[in-house]
């Protein structure tokens, strides 16, 4: 193939104007240069709505001067989105992971120009979307404009990343290392302890789930003399380095994608990014299709670990927000929760440590105010505490109440038994 022409990312962020929506590739993939580059306009744009998932890296979306300028209509909030998101600059768009594809490709949010991160052209002309198909095949593949950050560190990943260099409308070269996030400084004794009941519920020759985060590599950590494990996850960590490379994870007792670890993006360290690149054993797929509960469910054992934020007597989850404040989003818990469950043998978890860092009961009465539900008590199965694992599917609001004071910490028993007691007069 002929050398691609590329542009400065000045140049590329002309095709940006006033009143246009605007995609921005996310997580380890976020284009950091071709943001910053875009927000040197602010003058003179003007209601630009920028859409994502979570966005990582050194990129600022709070400056008071693009308060005219951007509007950050968010699909997941993430730490460096938390503040326009909830403010009048910003907004949140209650939905699925599985079914963002769905906006883009039907028309409810229609974007004018998509701004991804990829891996250089190969012999063939084709680059990766790498580290994070998910949301970004679709915004590729509908987006009026298209530009790419194209970057050698960016991993070439197996799946449905490939683009072809004549789908992209403007190239950046530019060369800057991925957005690193290490779970490992962050590991209380609740969260090993958590880990350890929750390995104790995975059974060999079982598919996994695991959300992000230390529980998640905290029970990966518990597996090693587990057999024929599977994985289909909507993101990987670097936690599952070490069961693929002594074949404790081998994926040989899947009914799809057999022999194949599936995955939509992953967040980690350089030593997942190095793992991943040009591994046929890894398939990073569109998250339409890795959130899919028809295709989640085909496999056996689902096993999926989500995490919450807080969890009502009667089994309500809240994973996305602390009262009216949205925190993060649905994501794929309810994609994953529900699938599991409907695997022959799945185990759908939701995993929790009893308190706050302040020693405030994340077991409580009643959600705040405002809260969101993720997880409904109709979904509901596992839930695990440092203090033990109870299973609510088929229990009354008498039962899952008293079962799960059971695994409140101890400083809370009391309270949440009274408030059972003034409910349930039980």
């Amino acid at each position: 193939m002929s050398n691609p022409k590329y542009i400065t990312a000045e140049e590329a962020v002309k095709h940006i104007q006033s009143g246009h929506r605007v995609f921005l590739h996310g997580s380890a993939a976020t284009p950091a240069y071709l943001i910053k580059a875009m927000q040197q306009r602010h003058a003179e744009l003007k209601n630009v709505e920028l859409v994502s998932i979570t966005t990582l890296g050194d990129v600022d979306f709070n400056h008071p001067s693009w308060s005219n300028s951007f509007f950050f209509n968010s699909l997941f909030v993430s730490a460096n989105t938390r503040g326009v998101v909830n403010s009048v600059n910003g907004d949140y768009v209650p939905v699925f992971l599985s079914q963002i594809p769905k906006l883009f490709r039907e028309g409810f949010l229609p974007l004018d120009v998509a701004m991804v991160q990829v891996s250089p052209p190969d012999a063939h002309g084709f680059c990766s979307l790498g580290t994070s198909v998910d949301i970004a095949r679709a915004a590729v593949d509908t987006a009026k404009h298209v530009i790419a950050q194209v970057n050698p560190y960016m991993p070439r990943t197996h799946g449905d990343g490939f683009i072809h260099i004549s789908k992209l409308d403007s190239l950046v070269w530019h060369s800057s290392v991925l957005p690193e996030v290490d779970y490992s400084a962050k590991i209380s004794s609740a969260m090993i302890t958590i880990g350890e009941h929750i390995a104790s519920l995975v059974e060999d020759g079982a598919t996994l789930q695991l959300g992000i985060g230390g529980i998640p590599d905290q029970v990966l950590k518990n597996l090693g003399n587990h057999k024929n494990l599977g994985l289909h996850t909507e993101m990987l960590s670097d936690g599952v380095i070490p069961l693929m490379e002594s074949g404790v994870i081998n994926n040989s007792m899947k009914k799809i994608n057999r022999g194949k670890s599936v995955t939509s993006f992953m967040i980690g360290t350089r030593r997942l990014y190095d793992f991943v690149n040009d591994n046929p054993a890894i398939r990073v797929m569109d998250i339409a299709y890795a959130n899919d509960t028809s295709v989640i469910r085909q496999n056996q054992k689902v096993t999926a670990i989500n995490s919450a934020i807080e969890l009502d007597l009667t089994g309500q989850v809240c994973a996305d927000s602390m009262g009216t404040y949205q925190y993060s989003g649905i994501g794929g818990q309810m994609d994953f929760i529900h699938g599991a469950s409907l695997s022959p043998g799945g185990k759908p978890i939701i995993a929790l440590p009893s308190v706050t860092s302040k020693g405030i009961s994340r077991i409580v009465p009643f959600l705040k105010e405002g809260a969101g539900v993720v997880t409904t008590r109709g979904h509901i199965h596992w839930v695990v505490t440092e203090y033990g694992k109870v299973n609510l599917f088929g229990k009354s609001f008498k039962q899952r109440a008293n079962a799960l004071i059971s695994l409140a910490h101890p400083n809370h028993r009391e309270e949440l038994a009274r408030a059972c007691f003034e409910r349930f007069k039980a």
